[in-house]
């Protein structure tokens, strides 16, 4: 099932099942911004991570002793239980509250709250995660949309680029054979504000940012005039990532990461964590621009 919101500017659908974005569309242009998550290379659109960003070490943790098993990304993606709060013509608000399912692989209650606005040209994604429980909680929060590149026939994957809000200075955290995170690290981006997509770019899993100085990253194209902005002031470090040799890219905000190599297992010092007392409420939001 879908939900649909829209203005004069776009169309939007959002997944009822992980409140994915399917689709953004430009009602000028009838163009397909986001990728349709086909099967046989990646069957994801746009991944929502809560409470966890990518992968434990050996697919396990432990929380004040006890062990658990967090899903890679967490359980919001392919969650079937998100309700609808609230659905406007332009602008639809998901909740999910903790349940025995979710206290069985991560012990905190919680209330998880995601909303999707259409404000002209810009899609706001919002989220707001509220601590039910008697002491604090931790969690990591990230966004995994997938942009369809290139966005029109006769352009090449090379024929586009990720523009950066400043110039950069910064290396990306080399991942384990297994996707956790390593000490190394790679320089990336040398006194630049721009990367060059290629089909071999991400041979070697994604580019991880935790150093970066944008707040803004812009997708465009030599050969048309179409840009995608997205804009994470509220979210620290930034994924990159597509399949090798795949149509899309991932423009990724994250408030955490995945497992380092070494760890110990202990959830409590994984980096990134947000950590939200109890009986508060914690917000972040990022946003979608579409120019044509």
């Amino acid at each position: 099932m879908k939900y649909s919101i829209s203005n004069a500017h776009l169309q939007v659908s959002v997944l009822s099942t992980g409140a994915e974005i399917a689709s953004i569309k430009s009602k000028t242009t009838n163009t397909e911004f986001m990728w349709q998550a086909d099967p046989a290379i990646w069957g994801s659109h746009a991944p929502v991570l809560f409470p966890a960003i990518g992968s434990f070490k050996n697919g396990k943790c432990t929380i004040n002793g006890k062990e658990y098993a967090i899903p890679k990304h967490g359980f919001i993606r392919h969650n079937k239980n998100l309700v609808v709060i609230k659905k406007t013509e332009t602008k639809l608000h998901l909740s999910l509250n903790y349940s025995e399912k979710t206290l069985a692989v991560f012990p905190y209650k919680f209330r998880f709250h995601i909303s999707f606005e259409l404000l002209g040209s810009r899609l706001m994604v919002s989220h707001k995660i509220e601590n039910l429980d008697n002491q604090e909680i931790s969690f990591s929060l990230g966004a995994h949309p997938a942009f369809n590149c290139p966005l029109h026939s006769g352009e090449e994957y090379s024929d586009y680029y990720l523009e950066f809000e400043k110039i950069e200075k910064a290396s990306r955290i080399l991942l384990s054979e297994s996707g956790l995170i390593s000490d190394r690290s790679q320089l990336t981006l040398n006194n630049t504000n721009t990367l060059q997509l290629t089909p071999t770019l991400f041979k070697d899993d994604a580019l991880i940012f935790k150093t970066l100085k944008s707040k803004q990253v812009r997708l465009k194209s030599r050969k048309s005039n179409q840009v995608v902005t997205v804009r994470f002031s509220d979210f620290k470090t930034l994924g990159i990532w597509a399949k090798p040799n795949a149509p899309f890219v991932c423009i990724e905000p994250w408030l955490g990461i995945a497992d380092h190599e070494n760890t110990d297992g202990d959830y409590l010092k994984k980096d990134g964590l947000i950590t939200l007392p109890k009986g508060k409420v914690f917000s972040a939001s990022y946003e979608i621009e579409i120019e044509e």
